[in-house]
């Protein structure tokens, strides 16, 4: 008789599926944190793979993307309005293709030198006695290239003295120099910045290239000729960065740099870049830390708009009300793009977002007002639809999963992403700012790393130069090389003539003439 209280003995084969039900429910936990843990460990990899040997495109076939919404259709709470697909190309206003054919014309500016040949003598004599008129040519033309050459140009100043008394000897004075008793000439000075800065050329690379033609030249002289015209140059780039500070709309974003230490060792410094889409005026600058003293020093006097990615070093100068936040739509993109590799719930968003891209390439050639007008009529709804689908998604999806980082991303800049819908004059994106910095992710490919913090200083201005001359249309070695001849004495209360937008202006209608 069983004592009351006591529990009762269980049957051996409950307690065995018992045992069975909970480990049937562990292992089911343990496969679920498995199958998470391998999803966040796989999507940087994907990512990775896809920058390293994919397309770096952020483009999506929309057939991917029409599947995906297919079987979201099927869920329940699923969006049931249509929604036109994008594959993210650039529409072509249409016309006709005309295959070219034959060749094209060489450029008529290229010199030409005249080869005649002649018919001989013998067949200049008719049979019937006479000789035979010229009554015209047959030209073909051949495009011929001569490597680069180099002219030593002598410099004769006349001295004149009495032959009586031999007193009062006097010379031609020396012509004016951007760079005193220096070797090199002006062109060869801004063929040097131009071979490094906008071709990519290592200066160890172009020493061997001169070598080449005979002229034994160091790395080190060529080294010490960039910093030479950098600081020539130096009153140019501070006259650029204020006229850039003075824009009210600005777009901003970095990139890493390797510099070497004074004390040996190499560390990461940054490239800035600020970008006056506007004046189609760019500045770089350099720094040897990430931090936001960089930032917040060199846009202390800017107020307007700035464009950037969501970079926390920045909301010290949103907070001071002066600056205004305008967020990058294209950050935002990328982000649900690389989790769509993985979870297809994603697909609506890139949808929507390509969508918006759709309504900004229709816009992109008319006047801010009417810009501005288009984007209230069809990219307003657009945004109603995406906050949508982001709220839905921040209920269902993992928070730390790629998918739930980019709803996370979306919700943080979502003030900042939709104020381009106010102002026609912005983009909806600060691509225009990524794509500056192209040429220094090229660049560091081939020099690798800057000397020091000064070079990294030195590489900042002359990279506002030459890349403020494609800006405006300006050949960069036409520039630096009309304005090393005339800074010497250019008026500094006319510095602002001698930026590339201001010589564009001022000299570059003469120059090309």
């Amino acid at each position: 008789m069983p004592v009351m209280g006591d529990a009762p003995p269980l049957d051996p084969a409950l307690d065995e599926l018992a045992t069975a039900r909970a480990l049937i429910s562990t292992l089911q936990d343990q496969v679920t944190t498995l199958q998470r843990e391998n999803t966040s460990l796989r999507q940087p990899l994907d990512v990775l793979c896809q920058r390293l040997f994919g397309k770096k495109s952020e483009r999506v076939d929309p057939r991917q993307l029409q599947l995906a919404l297919e079987q979201l259709a099927n869920e329940p709470g699923s969006v049931t309005e249509p929604i036109e697909m994008d594959s993210g190309e650039t529409p072509v206003r249409g016309h006709t293709r005309h295959r070219p054919t034959g060749r094209r014309p060489l450029p008529a500016h290229l010199p030409r030198r005249r080869v005649e040949i002649d018919v001989p003598e013998a067949e200049q004599q008719c049979p019937c006695g006479h000789t035979k008129t010229r009554i015209g040519e047959s030209v073909a033309e051949k495009l011929e290239y001569e490597p680069a050459s180099f002219v030593v140009i002598e410099t004769i100043r006349a001295k004149y003295a009495c032959s009586h008394c031999h007193e009062g000897v006097v010379e031609a004075p020396a012509p004016p120099q951007a760079i005193e008793k220096s070797l090199a000439g002006e062109g060869l000075l801004a063929h040097v910045v131009v071979a490094k800065y906008v071709d990519h050329t290592p200066l160890h690379r172009l020493a061997g290239i001169f070598a080449r033609e005979g002229v034994d030249l160091s790395r080190a002289t060529l080294c010490d000729w960039v910093a030479d015209v950098a600081t020539a140059v130096t009153p140019i780039g501070e006259q650029l960065r204020r006229e850039v500070v003075a824009a009210d709309y600005l777009q901003t974003d970095d990139t890493s740099v390797t510099v070497l230490g004074d004390q040996g060792g190499s560390f990461k410094g940054r490239l800035w870049v600020y970008l006056d889409p506007l004046g189609r005026q760019v500045v770089f600058d350099a720094t040897a830390t990430h931090e936001r003293d960089g930032p917040a020093a060199w846009l202390a006097d800017f107020r307007g708009k700035l464009q950037a990615d969501a970079y926390a070093g920045y909301d010290g100068l949103y907070a001071t009300g002066h600056v205004v936040e305008i967020g990058c739509m294209a950050h935002a993109r990328r982000r649900f793009v690389e989790a769509f590799a993985i979870d297809g719930s994603a697909a609506l968003t890139v949808a929507l977002i390509q969508q918006l891209y759709q309504v900004e390439r229709a816009a992109a050639d008319l006047p801010p007002d009417e810009r501005r007008a288009r984007r209230q009529e069809h990219a307003v709804p657009l945004l109603a639809q995406l906050k949508t689908e982001r709220d839905r998604l921040a209920a269902t999806v993992l928070p730390k999963s790629p998918l739930g980082d980019a709803v996370r991303y979306l919700t943080n800049q979502w003030g900042a992403l939709q104020r381009f819908i106010d102002d026609g004059r912005l983009s909806i994106d600060n691509n225009r700012a990524e794509n500056q910095l192209r040429v220094v992710a090229v660049g560091r490919k081939n020099w690798l790393f800057a000397g020091s913090m000064a070079g990294a200083y030195r590489a900042a201005l002359l990279y506002s130069l030459v890349q403020s001359c494609k800006l405006v249309g300006v050949p960069p070695f036409a520039y630096l090389k009309d304005v090393l001849l005339r800074i010497a004495t250019h008026p500094h209360r006319h510095i602002a003539q001698l930026t590339p937008k201001g010589w564009a202006q001022t000299f570059g209608a003469h120059r090309a003439a």
